[in-house]
């Protein structure tokens, strides 16, 4: 798809993305399509969303000049989070280039500089402020589980008393199969545990 030729200034540019190949296009390539979107300006990519390196997303990109508008069925589509997408909208922004989404609740179109661009702006505050409460419940958990004396994060996966035994074996020279061997602990395991800082008073004494 994508004719590389420039047949005019302002074009309607469409993108479209799913996840995954077993997933499907259609539904974003004819809401595409219903807007009179043909199908050599529509960029297409298959990969998850957490993939950084999108070759349909790249090359539209590039392809895209001050004046023309990106087309998405909704916003989601062109970012892996909704910080992602403000920022490349952002970007796209300051090179003269509109994003418009179809099917959003908010129908958003950042070349307009009405009611839609003010929709956009409302998304942009959204996110910051989850970005502010996340912090903030992360800061929270942090000092009730400080307060109660609880380890913040992941369990251990293995018994205290092996670790220490296992630092034991180490402090005796004991190679990582051995240790592994005696205690059971996997060698991966052993690297974290062996690596870290023992707690203070559950190393031996003096």
């Amino acid at each position: 798809m994508a004719n590389p030729g420039r047949p005019q200034s302002g074009l309607e540019l469409g993108y479209a993305r799913v996840s995954t190949t077993k997933q499907s296009l259609d539904r974003q390539l004819d809401a595409l399509a219903s807007v009179g979107i043909p199908e050599a300006q529509i960029y297409v990519d298959t990969k998850s969303g957490t993939t950084v390196d999108r070759d349909g997303l790249n090359r539209l990109l590039a392809y895209a000049r001050p004046g023309d508008v990106i087309v998405v069925h909704t916003l989601d589509r062109i970012g892996r989070n909704l910080r992602e997408v403000l920022n490349l909208v952002h970007d796209l922004s300051e090179r003269g280039i509109g994003v418009r989404s179809l099917a959003d609740p908010l129908p958003i179109n950042t070349a307009d500089e009405g009611m839609a661009r003010i929709a956009f702006l409302l998304l942009a505050l959204f996110a910051e402020m989850e970005r502010t409460f996340t912090a903030e419940r992360a800061a929270h958990a942090r000092s009730v589980a400080e307060a109660h004396d609880r380890r913040i994060g992941r369990p251990i996966a293995h018994p205290e008393d092996k670790i220490e035994y296992a630092r034991l074996l180490k402090a005796q020279g004991d190679s990582l199969g051995v240790i592994a061997a005696k205690t059971g602990i996997p060698k991966t395991s052993l690297h974290r545990y062996l690596t870290t800082d023992q707690p203070t008073g559950t190393g031996p004494s003096a």
